[in-house]
């Protein structure tokens, strides 16, 4: 079983992890948080544990359409986007209510980070808070600093600020980190400028809502419930789900929802998440600010605020080439009618 760098059980000596290995994963990750001195929440000293996707950088996903494996009671099951599609199809009566009802046909999935909460202001904040405890400097570089929002917390401290020099500093500033973070995290109390009066406008149309994140649930249901939009949220994907990359997150979100990705859109921030987005057959919505304009062409929208949103956007989204022009369709390749011969009559 591989460890993350930044986990507990590498406080443990080495022999007693080798012993442990030998257990199975839940008997290992027990005897682990017992150890470090983990409680049944799963927090350490009082702290959240950092989940170990929270502060790396993610794959993308689902390049070539390809899914997650789903366990059933008969066997796994193989779930990409093209099974997705197909088994998710409105049956006739919905197909009957949609025709009605369009915009009950669509599924909306927002992204935790800098979309539904300001996870940078928190990240950098961390930073900052570490940095004076440590009596260290942060540097003022503002292009320095956002690759520090957006790289995994043992490269920033290891390679763009160079303080782990000496043997255990790379474990024990990580944790401290993390704890910052999550200090933060509990007292967020608003959500992004706009979203909440989003939300009632689309909860009105009566268009289900999901939110993903690397975060733990129970953090996750918190965070929403102190900015009083878990009501919104038909459905919460986190780190429990155990998805591998963000497009597989946003196939989880769309499992959920009982929407096809290609009746899905996404609202994100970074140009990888519109990436996954589009590679899943959905449509994305970019969020300028924590990115420039400039770097979220690739999105269907771009905007700078909720605020210059309707829901009548969604349905020019999907306006192009009518509800199923995100499908994957087959090219038909036309046959070349036959060549005619030219023959050449000879009168003698």
């Amino acid at each position: 079983m591989a460890i993350p760098i930044s986990s507990p059980a590498l406080l443990l000596p080495f022999q007693a992890q080798i012993r442990l290995k030998r257990l199975g994963t839940a008997k290992y990750q027990r005897v682990v948080r017992s150890s470090c001195r983990f409680n049944e929440n799963g927090s350490v000293n009082g702290f959240p544990a950092t989940p170990n996707k929270l502060f790396m950088q993610e794959a993308i996903g689902a390049e070539y359409g390809e899914g997650f494996e789903t366990f059933r009671p008969d066997g796994p099951l193989k779930v990409d986007v093209d099974f997705l599609n197909d088994k998710l199809q409105e049956g006739f009566l919905k197909r009957i209510r949609y025709a009605m009802k369009p915009d009950e046909a669509y599924g909306l999935i927002f992204s935790f980070d800098n979309v539904v909460a300001d996870t940078q202001t928190l990240k950098l904040n961390a930073w900052k808070q570490l940095a004076s405890e440590e009596g260290k400097e942060l540097p003022e570089d503002g292009v320095l600093q956002r690759r520090m929002l957006y790289a995994g917390a043992d490269h920033v401290l290891h390679k763009l600020l160079l303080w782990d020099k000496a043997d255990g500093e790379l474990d024990r500033l990580s944790l401290k980190f993390s704890q910052l973070y999550y200090d933060n995290l509990l007292r967020l109390s608003e959500p992004v400028e706009g979203l909440k009066e989003w939300l009632d406008a689309v909860s009105t149309a009566r268009i289900p809502c999901a939110v993903v994140s690397s975060l733990d649930r129970r953090n996750m249901t918190e965070a929403l419930e102190r900015m009083g939009l878990k009501k919104y949220f038909q459905a919460i994907v986190t780190e429990e789900d155990g998805m591998d990359s963000i497009a597989h997150r946003f196939l989880s979100a769309a499992m959920k929802l009982d929407r096809k990705p290609s009746k899905c859109v996404v609202f994100e921030d970074e140009p990888r998440g519109i990436t996954a987005a589009h590679n899943c057959t959905m449509m994305a919505v970019a969020l300028i600010g924590a990115h420039p304009a400039y770097d979220l062409v690739q999105a269907d929208l771009a905007v700078a605020s909720f605020n210059e949103l309707s829901v009548i956007n969604l349905r020019r989204l999907f306006a192009n080439k009518g509800s199923t022009f995100m499908d994957l369709q087959k090219q038909i390749i036309e046959k070349s009618p036959p060549k005619r011969k030219l023959t050449i009559d000879t009168i003698f």
